[in-house]
């Protein structure tokens, strides 16, 4: 699975959109795709951030930086256990992703059931 380049938000789709989930990028106006599983909805995001990319290529248009928007999200490191590190690595390899995505998917997923039961 790729992953975008820029930084995206995931969230919930609602009940007469979903089901699944949504991913928009801050820095890339109108940019957005969404899938039924976290994972789909990532990977939808990775091509939709390259056509963006390309059409504001062909159309002369500015392509900003990674991270220029002031609502893209910084940097988070997260320490982890080494049992806990050794289960993340082992599941990102039986989805063939980086840990990274493994992770992002699990938050967002595990955010986007906390805000669908508010």
């Amino acid at each position: 699975m790729e992953t975008p380049k820029y930084p995206f938000e995931i969230s919930l789709l609602s009940d007469e959109d979903g089901p699944g989930y949504l991913v928009t990028f801050p820095d890339l106006p109108g940019c957005m795709s969404d899938g039924e599983t976290v994972e789909e909805a990532i990977a939808n995001g990775a091509d939709a951030e390259k056509a963006w990319i390309q059409a504001a290529t062909k159309w002369g248009d500015a392509v900003p930086e990674p991270g220029s928007s002031t609502k893209a999200p910084g940097r988070f490191v997260l320490r982890t256990p080494k049992s806990l590190h050794a289960k993340l690595t082992r599941q990102a390899d039986v989805e063939g992703v980086s840990m990274n995505t493994l992770a992002v998917a699990i938050l967002a997923e595990g955010l986007g059931r906390k805000q669908a039961s508010r």
